[in-house]
């Protein structure tokens, strides 16, 4: 019997996205194959450790030690507050300067060209450049200037990349999305500013994303600031909870495609 190939579609949300780190850990106890994952932001960065063989405890560890003095280096601002340098070269690191076509499984990394408002879509080449430009919030880091093309976050053009992963050949698509609006939050620096516009922005197009993908796992981390590296365990907790509740629909998916297939063969 011919088996789905299954893709993530992780969304950006800063530190929101570790929530994908408990929806990887559920779907490897479940059983469930991971065969492509489609990343924005975040969602790209834990992508590419996921692929560059990292295994889930191994991303737990990385996760407890992420601290936001590892990875930001300020600049004086003319289009971003933090370089992305320390950034990159942490990225580097903890995927062994592997380049995407080097992955476990096919990875694609999603990042918006700013001067065109195109979506650019990486599944090859150099990792660390494609991840830095990927998580560049626009305000907060300096773009990522890759060949003529000036990047910025992924999120930007598209928050839960559900077309991109079924672009690579998904049979069934999870999508996961940890950027909920928060309302009546406090908006207290610039970068809440930019983010909870990013939030706002994207709150009708994810809504699409949820009818195009066949399962949708929103982890309910709005309460969680998406630039605080404070709460990261409660994070994943709450990612694994997620994906527990939808461990049936997914299992469902996969019967009813195998049913489908069967059928016409």
């Amino acid at each position: 019997m011919p088996h789905p190939k299954i893709g993530l579609a992780l969304g950006s949300g800063g530190a929101r996205g570790f929530a994908h780190i408990g929806v990887i850990k559920v779907l490897q106890q479940e059983g469930i194959p991971i065969d492509m994952i489609a990343g924005s932001s975040m969602g790209a960065m834990v992508a590419t450790f996921y692929g560059a063989g990292s295994d889930i405890e191994r991303l737990y560890t990385l996760s407890r030690a992420f601290k936001r003095k590892y990875y930001l280096d300020f600049t004086i601002p003319k289009m971003g507050f933090i370089s992305g340098k320390r950034t990159k070269d942490l990225i580097r690191v903890f995927t062994y300067g592997k380049n995407l076509e080097d992955l476990d499984i096919p990875i694609a990394v999603v990042a918006t060209d700013i001067r065109t408002g195109e979506k650019v879509i990486f599944r090859e080449g150099p990792l660390a450049p494609a991840v830095r430009a990927s998580i560049s919030i626009p305000g907060i880091f300096v773009p990522e200037k890759i060949g003529n093309r000036l990047l910025v976050d992924g999120g930007v053009i598209d928050r839960v990349p559900v077309s991109v992963v079924k672009d690579m050949g998904a049979d069934i698509v999870i999508a996961v999305d940890v950027a909920h609006v928060k309302q009546d939050v406090e908006i207290n620096s610039i970068y809440d500013v930019i983010m909870q516009s990013l939030d706002i922005l994207q709150m009708e197009l994810v809504e699409s994303r949820e009818v195009a993908s066949d399962v949708m796992i929103r982890p309910r981390v709005e309460k969680y600031s998406s630039k605080a590296f404070t709460n990261i365990q409660e994070i994943i907790s709450i990612g694994e909870d997620a994906a527990k509740d939808k461990v049936d629909q997914i299992k469902q998916s996969i019967v009813a495609w195998k049913e489908s297939n069967e059928d016409e063969s």
